[in-house]
């Protein structure tokens, strides 16, 4: 098992993430088996598959364009893809310094 795969539970459902070879960019694994940039595009696997998905996935790497693939496990109950852990969030939706994320700063009133 993926050492990140550990905090998947066996009746949930996950996706498929890597980074891009070319630029490191974060991808996800659609459907159709392109990778993708944004989560809402990726492809949702029973928990019970991820693994031989993964073992598959890792032999075709190199070839696809990516590295460091592994499944990252979601939220059952929203509308979007979200992952559980704050980690892969940060990794699907943008770092923590994004403006979206900051704390509201108010400008001092004009004379």
């Amino acid at each position: 098992m993926d050492i990140r795969s550990n905090r998947r539970d066996t009746d949930g459902r996950s996706v498929i993430t890597a980074n891009r070879l070319l630029d490191g960019i974060v991808v996800w694994r659609a459907a159709d088996g392109a990778w993708r940039e944004r989560i809402g595009d990726a492809a949702l696997v029973p928990n019970d598959e991820v693994e031989a998905l993964l073992k598959t996935l890792q032999g075709q790497a190199q070839a696809q364009g990516v590295l460091g693939i592994y499944g990252v496990q979601t939220r059952e109950d929203e509308a979007e893809i979200t992952p559980l852990t704050t980690r892969e969030r940060i990794r699907a939706f943008g770092p923590s310094v994004h403006p979206e994320f900051a704390p509201t700063v108010f400008a001092p009133e004009r004379a």
